[in-house]
């Protein structure tokens, strides 16, 4: 059974490096948490590496910009690893044609803009109306704060009529911006699949932004998969996705189902939090409240 701890230096002696998660962990969209940013900094000078891993559909540079403006200093971090990174390959690698349409906000077109080194000079993507696509790439609503999926089942009809696959680069399917609930990439990603479309990821749980996070951490000096804690609120991103890379996780309970853990966010419920985890079929091996 998992256990519940109180601070991330509890049990962070046999761990090289961490992966976390960025919202519900670290900020909540709006501020970051001081304490968290405490915890990964203090991490950072005990010679640990952190790897910031998360299903934004930014690339790195505009993700750390972000964390910039919420009030998370740089020296909490090592690296900065994001599921646009790992979508951004695939897309220039043709995964989804040449010819794109963009179901986004304007805030993602760094998407598209920020050409990664090696594909600069071979990248032939270009953004194009709906009915000229070759397929969708997804990295959200286009008013994440109004919008729901069901708005889009008109057009998601029209695209499985011409099967063109969709590229989520956010299997998200929902995050808190403060107070509010808004759908990401991954809850419409879900609609096309149910209605018999075809979509691909790349962010959490899905082996390709691991595989991209340990190439980047290699370069730091790497860590054994056994040295290396994932830190998430996502149950069916961050905690599904450690079991299948074979890495230690710690489960934040404050995050995304923190309604579900009793009256006191920050500690959760033994029994509560072990009926819920086993109706998931989940098995963290460290769980606490916030990251302190």
């Amino acid at each position: 059974m998992t256990r519940i701890i109180s601070s991330l230096s509890e049990i962070s002696a046999p761990y090289d490096a961490l992966f976390c998660d960025l919202w519900g962990c670290l900020h909540n969209g709006v501020k970051a948490f001081p304490a968290a940013v405490e915890a990964l900094q203090a991490f950072r000078a005990k010679g640990g590496k952190v790897v910031l891993l998360t299903n934004a559909p930014r690339p790195a540079k505009f993700v750390m910009e972000s964390l910039d403006r919420l009030g998370c200093p740089r020296d909490a971090y090592d690296l900065v690893v994001s599921s646009g990174d790992a979508a951004q390959d695939a897309m220039f690698a043709g995964a989804v044609g040449k010819k794109v349409w963009h179901l986004g906000p304007s805030k993602d077109d760094g998407f598209f803009t920020e050409v990664p080194e090696e594909w600069q000079g071979q990248a032939e993507i270009t953004r194009v109306d709906f009915d000229e696509a070759e397929g969708i790439v997804c990295t959200g609503p286009f008013d994440e704060v109004n919008e729901v999926p069901e708005d889009y089942r008109p057009k998601f009809l029209l695209a499985k009529m011409r099967e063109l696959p969709m590229l989520c680069a956010n299997p998200d399917i929902v995050v808190d911006l403060g107070d509010k609930r808004i759908y990401c990439a991954g809850a419409l990603a879900a609609l096309y699949e149910e209605m018999g479309g075809e979509a691909m990821y790349f962010g959490k749980p899905h082996p390709p932004i691991y595989d991209l996070a340990r190439r980047k951490l290699s370069r730091l000096g790497g860590a054994e998969d056994a040295r290396i804690l994932a830190i998430g609120d996502g149950i069916n991103t961050d905690v599904a996705g450690a079991a299948g890379e074979g890495i230690d996780c710690l489960f934040i309970s404050s995050g995304l189902a923190h309604d579900q853990f009793g009256a006191d966010p920050q500690n959760p419920d033994p029994e509560l939090l072990r009926t819920w985890l086993e109706a998931r079929q989940r098995d963290p091996l460290y769980t606490m409240g916030h990251l302190t």
